[in-house]
């Protein structure tokens, strides 16, 4: 393309801009009622255009189609975000929120003599195995197992039915 064509074209799409850019501006924000989308809007589809300049026939009703083509996509990404608003807020709103340990448990917990606490403590709260309870402590499996059973049973009694079940 010679330079003059090209000095030519340039000025053409900035005579068009100048001409229709307000307008279509203008009419995209009573569309999407927010200027700073409407702005977007209208500059992305002047820049297509001039992406394609030397094929299109009709720029203005390019621009008017391809602005409206990007107010529908604008509409579907609002749409999309709303679901998934409503879906979170309503998955948030079912979801069971997670319940504090009770402090009188935590703290029967800590009262518990050292021989039945440490072993409590390390297979309900670290949730390790019976096997490595017993190794950590240096005690055989069956003497943890009686600590274990031995501490839900105290523990059972100072709470006095006010907790169904310890397991």
């Amino acid at each position: 393309m010679r330079r003059a064509d090209i000095r030519s074209h340039e000025r053409a799409a900035a005579e068009l801009f100048t001409a229709l850019y307000p307008r279509l501006a203008g009419w995209v924000r009573r569309l999407v009622d927010d200027d700073g989308t409407a702005h977007e809007i209208a500059s992305e589809a002047f820049t297509r255009l001039w992406a394609r300049w030397t094929k299109v026939e009709e720029p203005s009703g390019f621009l008017y189609v391809t602005a409206a083509n990007l107010v529908r996509d604008h509409w579907r990404k609002l749409e999309r975000e709303r679901r998934a608003l409503r879906r979170v807020t309503t998955e948030e709103a079912l979801r069971p929120q997670p319940q504090e340990s009770d402090p009188s448990v935590r703290m029967l917990v800590q009262s518990l003599p050292e021989r039945l606490r440490n072993p409590a403590l390390l297979y309900y709260y670290a949730d390790l195995p019976v096997r490595e309870v017993a190794a950590l402590l240096g005690r055989n499996e069956g003497t943890v197992k009686a600590d274990l059973h031995a501490a839900r049973e105290l523990l059972r009694a100072k709470l006095g039915g006010r907790h169904d079940r310890i397991s």
